[in-house]
């Protein structure tokens, strides 16, 4: 028979020692949101109720949202915006960008009815605080992430002053006497949400393109890091139309932000990218007046043909104002640029003569459209040594990308059928819905289609001064594939 246990000596020590009722780890504290709601109003959200969201003294009706009755006193919430868990999740994995549909509930104070504040506090459903958001209150974006804490005008001024110099200090170094042009503040990509600023020769062009950077504050504080930094001749305001439509901006003053003493506004001024000359109206032409994004493509493209002996005949389809075309004729034989813009190619010639003394090729400009003229010359058999394709973005939104790769497989299936055996076909697609791989199919699919066997040589984007962060996509806008065509 089992003897019963018999407890050690040590065992009945360790008893004594044991605390009669265990004690839980004291919980951390999470950060609030200035305008936490209070838990009657947490309980809300189980109602069936709709509620209406209150905007800029605007009243829009969402979609149900619980809400019950509270006293007076809780129903004043302090100012700030309450978003949807979906769009709670994606600030916390690194966007900061929250779309109108994921607003559940906005407070703006009494005082902003008509004028509403640069700035709010974003929470969750729960209250806990994401940050602080530039508002935007008839943009369909209306809230985009400056900071991940609280933050006042006073600091977020300071927040600006020094993510413009440390934007401009890392672009410094692209900066030389073949290159005196380049983006200096990419938007998101360095930390400003809709401030746009891109240096030509020495004349500074900046872009506010968000309703919450529209202050005589927001421009004192860009024009004193622009002058200190790089003692510019002239700084530029220039509106973007559609931006200023959708988010509801003023149009800005004609005159200069800022201009040396001494200096005059001509109409037009020059540039310089790679050793080329370009001229530049800071008041017409596409962006702020013209395309630094393909800046380093245009040298990969020129050493590409090169390297391939692919200098014979060269197109460039919608060559705008001669990027590409110029930069090939420095080694091609004849160059033709196509574009629909007759202004773009009288800027072309331009940019022409200003360089001739580098360009040893015939360069002819063709004013058509790019279908029409591909499916043309396809038919009627023309061939080409080296084939560029960068036409405008042909997906402005998600709904526009099945639409968009029938463009772009067009285009590429009647270039294929013209370049020559062992010729090159750089083409590139600037529409952020078009991911790499759906390019890649569709070019792959035209290939297929034309019968033509494609190696890829290179896959490219924007230049460095237009950087990617992984975790906005919206970044990584501009795609460009080198390939050899055999």
């Amino acid at each position: 028979m089992k003897q019963p246990h018999k407890p050690r000596a040590t065992e009945l020590q360790a008893d004594k020692q044991r605390p009669a009722k265990l004690e839980k780890a004291p919980q951390a504290v999470k950060p609030r949101a200035p305008f936490e709601r209070k838990r009657a109003a947490t309980a809300a959200r189980n109602s069936k109720e709709p509620r209406t969201i209150q905007i800029a003294g605007q009243t829009k009706a969402s979609r149900p949202i619980s809400t019950v009755s509270q006293p007076r006193s809780q129903q004043d919430l302090e100012p700030g915006a309450i978003v949807s868990r979906r769009a709670a999740d994606r600030l916390r994995a690194g966007s900061v960008w929250v779309y109108a549909s994921d607003v559940e509930s906005l407070q703006v104070p009494k005082t902003h009815s008509e004028n509403p504040p640069a700035l709010l506090p974003v929470a969750d459903a729960r209250g806990l605080l994401l940050g602080t958001a530039l508002y935007s209150p008839t943009s369909q974006i209306p809230l985009r992430l400056v900071s991940r804490e609280s933050l006042d005008e006073a600091g977020w001024l300071a927040l600006l002053v020094s993510r413009l110099r440390r934007a401009v200090t890392q672009r410094k170094t692209i900066l030389t006497e073949e290159t005196d042009s380049c983006r200096l503040c990419f938007s998101e990509a360095d930390e400003l949400p809709g401030l746009v600023v891109d240096k030509y020769g020495d004349l500074v062009v900046v872009q506010l393109l968000i309703k919450g950077l529209d202050s005589a504050a927001v421009r004192r504080a860009c024009v004193s890091v622009l002058r200190e930094e790089l003692d510019p001749a002239t700084i530029l305001e220039r509106p973007d139309p559609r931006m200023r439509e959708l988010e509801g901006l003023a149009a800005p003053s004609v005159d200069p932000l800022y201009r040396r003493k001494g200096t005059t506004m001509a109409g037009s001024t020059q540039f310089r990218l790679n050793g080329l000359v370009f001229q530049f109206d800071p008041h017409s032409g596409q962006k702020t007046g013209a395309f630094l994004d393909q800046r380093e493509n245009y040298r990969a493209a020129q050493q590409w043909t090169e390297r391939l002996g692919a200098v014979g005949r060269v197109l460039d389809m919608c060559c705008y104002q001669g990027g590409f075309a110029l930069h090939l004729a420095r080694s091609a034989k004849h160059v033709t640029g196509v574009d629909t813009s007759r202004a773009s190619l009288e800027v072309a010639e331009q940019n022409l003569e200003a360089n001739r003394g580098q360009i040893s090729g015939e360069v002819d400009w063709v004013e058509a459209d790019a279908f029409e003229l591909l499916r043309d010359w396809s038919n009627g058999h023309e061939s080409f040594d080296t084939i560029v394709l960068d036409p405008p973005a042909f997906a402005k939104s998600k709904r526009a990308v099945e639409g968009a790769l029938r463009g772009y497989k067009e285009l590429n299936l009647r270039a294929l059928k013209m370049v020559r055996p062992g010729g090159l076909l750089v083409t590139c697609s600037c529409s952020h819905h078009v991911g790499w791989a759906e390019l890649e199919g569709t070019v792959a699919s035209a290939a297929a289609d034309a019968g033509r066997r494609v190696r890829l040589l290179e896959r490219r984007g924007a230049a460095l001064d237009h950087p990617v962060v992984l975790t906005l996509p919206e970044t990584e806008y501009l795609k460009c594939l080198v390939l050899e065509v055999e």
